[in-house]
């Protein structure tokens, strides 16, 4: 979904030609990995950073166009709403210094989007939900001026006959309200940590990813607010899942095969599994027509791209046009500071590692429904979810993590042979941060708890603490603006 699309109301024959394409191009990487055509590269790192345009009183503004006019960084994308940006990075090799080369390189492209949101007086602000986010900021008047978008919100409403999209949250307390479009999409970001692999590693790596969903989302919860109502530790969870109700045919929108949702299973045998999956149980949302060559594959990348698992498997191309098989962590909101936020991708990155390489596959040791499970219970009550970690007697994520991950992902960070000031920086930030139990999501409640739950004062001392550079543990929740 990441390419502009030249967009018209597609006709019946534009579905079925896609839907040829799609089964060529399928039956093509079916061949690629049967024959082992996939990269054998070593293991490469980037992400993705979404991030929102605020005033000076802390609610959106839709200047996404005129900020990236003047920005002129090809590094910066638009969202689905016209109050969000992404930021990127140049994949880089997933070894020696490259956290703190992205550390550096984000503090870098942050400062110049802040500071070019000032020329728009307006301010640049990361966090996973706006707490001063109202219903109705989100309408199409403020959907980005892309094709794709307006193509994308036409036909997931009229996959679903028109029938209006329900958010409907159940947490500490309860959300329900209605829409008639997608740009509910819109009240979340995120974190998209992407992981390349080796072809003959892929499934290892890709069902640790799975297994790691649930520490993660805890440990990097930011999101516990939805239009005034404090829901979940992290509600982009079922914020997306519920934005974009467009299931599989026969309008499976509530069963184990959705379009927004956790996944149906450990990879078995290779990460085709998954495009088949793709081809065969999720009708075509934009059926658009490329002129290429097959080998380019844009018909699947595009169908696969309209098919969010929160651990999603892309293909893409390396430079000299061989085909490579990448990862994309998306449980991750985007996190109260920058070293927050590399700290999140380090942690990962050493866990992933630990797990994909160890000698018994850890996904023979945890079913997968006990892995999806934990995940949304995490995403409910964060870090004090109880967990039986691989079989371990139940404990909260807080322990596990504390008394078990953080040495795991000390032990991957050091075979990926990271530079040890790294390792220890940005462990010593997840450590500090779970040992106090102070995420974004806890610092944003503890913080509206101690000020009459005022979101526009959270807002602007979140936005004044993120300026300062340090992480989440070493805010306190008295008032700086």
């Amino acid at each position: 979904m990441g390419d502009e699309i030249e967009y018209k109301h597609f006709r019946q024959s534009d579905y079925q030609q896609f839907v040829a394409h799609l089964e060529d191009e399928t039956a093509l990487i079916k061949q690629w990995f049967d024959k082992r055509r996939f990269s054998s590269a070593p293991l490469m790192a980037g992400y993705e950073l979404e991030a929102w345009l605020i005033n000076n009183d802390g609610r959106p503004v839709p200047v996404n166009r005129e900020f990236l006019e003047l920005a002129g960084n090809a590094m910066l994308s638009p969202e689905l709403a016209r109050f969000n940006i992404e930021l990127n990075v140049e994949p880089e090799a997933l070894t020696g210094s490259v956290l703190s080369s992205f550390e550096t390189k984000l503090n870098m492209l942050w400062q110049q989007c802040v500071q070019t949101a000032r020329l728009l007086d307006s301010r640049f602000m990361g966090i996973g939900i706006l707490p001063t986010l109202q219903n109705d900021d989100l309408t199409l008047k403020n959907i980005s001026l892309l094709d794709r978008y307006r193509a994308l919100n036409e036909q997931v409403l009229r996959q679903r006959k028109g029938l209006d999209i329900k958010l409907d949250i159940n947490g500490t307390e309860h959300l329900r309200v209605t829409h008639k479009d997608v740009m509910l999409e819109a009240a979340a970001t995120s974190l998209q940590i992407h992981i390349q692999v080796p072809q003959a590693l892929a499934v290892r790596y890709y069902n640790a990813s799975i297994l790691l969903s649930a520490p993660m989302v805890a440990v990097s919860a930011n999101s516990p607010c939805l239009f005034g109502k404090k829901l979940w530790q992290e509600t982009r969870i079922p914020v997306f899942e519920q934005a974009v109700p467009a299931g599989g045919y026969g309008g499976a929108v509530s069963g184990p095969v959705q379009r927004v949702g956790f996944g149906t299973g450990y990879a078995r045998e290779s990460l085709f599994e998954c495009f088949q999956e793709n081809l065969e149980h999720f009708p075509v949302l934009l059926p658009v027509h490329y002129e290429s060559d097959i080998a380019e594959l844009k018909h699947l990348r595009l169908q696969n791209g309209t098919i969010w698992r929160w651990n999603r498997p892309l293909v893409g191309f390396d430079d000299d046009g061989t085909p490579h098989l990448r990862i994309e962590h998306r449980v991750c909101a985007t996190n109260p500071s920058m070293l927050d936020n590399i700290a999140n991708t380090a942690f990962f990155y050493g866990l992933v590692h630990y797990y994909a390489s160890a000698d018994v596959p850890a996904e023979s040791l945890m079913p997968f429904t006990d892995v999806r499970d934990n995940f949304y219970r995490a995403a409910q009550l964060g870090l004090k979810h109880n967990v039986s970690w691989l079989g371990a007697h139940p404990d909260s994520l807080q322990n596990v993590i504390l008394n078990r991950l953080l040495d795991e992902a000390e032990t991957g960070l050091y075979k990926l042979g990271m530079e040890q000031e790294d390792v220890q920086r940005y462990l010593t930030v997840i450590q500090r941060r779970v040992e106090q139990n102070k995420t974004g999501s806890q610092w944003q409640l503890d913080f509206l708890n101690a000020h009459q739950d005022n979101r526009e004062l959270l807002t602007l001392n979140y936005l004044n603490n993120q300026a300062s550079g340090q992480p989440v543990h070493e805010w306190d929740l008295e008032t700086i603006c």
